[in-house]
């Protein structure tokens, strides 16, 4: 069979289920790190990097768009890749990018070791649970996302 006919499966649609207790899981880490002071748009700021990184367009076309319903900037969204060479984040953004961007790439252990010692640095304990919790969650729906092909469809 060749590639172009391939048909991809849409793994929340055949298994419904599992993407609605994926759904719920990303949900109530949203909500925690809203209860953890974690604003919105920071929120939608890690899920951008962290797509990113992921290469998922699909979730990269629709965390953009709530990134900048909740007042992110098009600049910061624009030197998002290359935050740490810019000043426009402020120090608890870039001690949650870069716990964000441990989580997602697992480095090595002594990297690992001082991005989480930077990050404690700057964000409580609370924060530091909920910032990993977002990566590890938005992680797994790029992974999903990814692996079932979904389509960035044309703005209409």
């Amino acid at each position: 069979m060749s590639a172009t006919a391939i048909q991809h499966i849409f793994l929340d649609k055949q298994h419904p289920a599992v993407w609605r207790a994926l759904n719920g899981l990303g949900l109530k880490v949203r909500d925690a790190a809203e209860d953890a002071g974690i604003d919105r748009k920071t929120i939608e700021l890690l899920y951008v990097r962290i797509s990113q990184i992921n290469g998922c367009a699909y979730c990269l076309d629709m965390h953009v768009e709530d990134a900048v319903k909740a007042g992110e900037s098009p600049q910061r969204l624009a030197v998002l890749p290359a935050w740490r060479e810019t000043g426009l984040f402020t120090e608890k953004e870039r001690a949650a990018l870069a716990l964000a961007e441990s989580v997602t790439e697992l480095p090595d252990y002594r990297t690992r070791e001082l991005e989480e010692a930077n990050a404690r640095d700057h964000l409580s304990a609370e924060e530091f649970s909920v910032v990993s919790w977002l990566a590890i969650t938005i992680n797994a729906f790029n992974r999903v996302s990814i692996t079932s092909h979904h389509p960035v469809r044309r703005e209409r």
